[in-house]
């Protein structure tokens, strides 16, 4: 580089810092904007122990990434109740996204031996993931609905009262199968007029109507897309759900959970829990 190149980069170095804000006395600042003072203060670990400091910030971005996924759940339900499904396609395949990255942080805490997390596990006392009240409202959102769910949230009304909230309004997969009665499909009344405080079951009407977007997805291009897009996301979901299995078994074997389940034998048993079942049941009949 020549003597006046070099120069001229160098002064092109010294505006750019020259423009960059420095003075947030009275600006608002990344750390301003983030709530950094907040966030990274709510990390109290209860014992002595290197690893517990993982373990709560494992947990706490999960609720974090869960908050994010909510919301576009949500977003997506409203769009679908509105017949508008490309912006839907957009707001689930960011929540399909989110739990891959849900799915990713089981692999840091996987680097915890059982040693080091039974250095502190007693000081869990009963808390338990469990007891994670986004991760119900997001089963309650998408159709998993058992209102025995509501009992280890009673003493607090606050999160009691919006999880019963979305037990009143119809659950994303309920929105997808008026969607389709909308779309001219016969679907029984039995489904359209059910009870949708509780879980849905599958339905022949239905799987039928799945079949018939299937073999002619060029008819119903929309519809076929948010078919894959829901796969998509309980693919997701229970990789999900198999990963806490396996990191659980790892780090404590078949010991109970602390929250008073049975741990691992539990976390198994959830993992035949299907969100829609006519889309994965439908595959074998195509």
């Amino acid at each position: 580089m020549t003597d006046k190149a070099n120069k001229s980069a160098q002064g092109s170095k010294g505006t750019v810092a020259e423009a960059a804000e420095t003075n947030f006395n009275d600006k608002m600042s990344y750390s301003d904007y983030l709530g950094l003072d907040k966030l990274l203060s709510a990390q109290q670990p209860l014992s002595n122990t290197h690893d517990e400091l993982l373990f709560i910030i494992q947990h706490q971005t999960s609720e974090l990434w869960m908050k994010l996924a909510l919301h576009e759940l949500n977003a997506a339900r409203n769009a679908i109740q509105n017949d508008s499904f490309r912006p839907a396609f957009k707001k689930l395949a960011r929540v399909a996204k989110i739990f891959e990255q849900l799915n990713s942080a089981w692999d840091v805490l996987r680097t915890m031996t059982p040693t080091e997390y039974t250095s502190f596990r007693d000081d869990l006392a009963q808390s338990s993931g469990f007891q994670s009240f986004q991760y119900r409202l997001i089963e309650f959102t998408v159709g998993n609905r058992n209102k025995a769910m509501l009992k280890p949230h009673a003493h607090r009304p606050d999160i009691a009262e919006q999880l019963q909230a979305e037990l009143q309004q119809p659950s994303l997969y309920d929105e997808v199968i008026q969607a389709l009665s909308r779309a001219g499909f016969e679907i029984s009344d039995d489904i359209l007029y059910r009870d949708q405080s509780l879980k849905h079951s599958h339905h022949e009407s239905v799987e039928a109507a799945w079949k018939n977007i299937y073999e002619s997805p060029e008819l119903y291009w929309p519809l076929y897309e948010l078919a894959e897009k829901l796969v998509d996301f309980e693919d997701y979901f229970r990789r999900w759900r198999f990963n806490h299995v396996t990191t659980v078994e790892r780090g404590i074997g078949f010991k109970g959970g602390t929250g008073g389940t049975g741990g691992v034998s539990y976390l198994k048993k959830m993992l035949e829990t299907e969100l829609f079942p006519e889309l994965w049941r439908v595959r074998t009949v195509l």
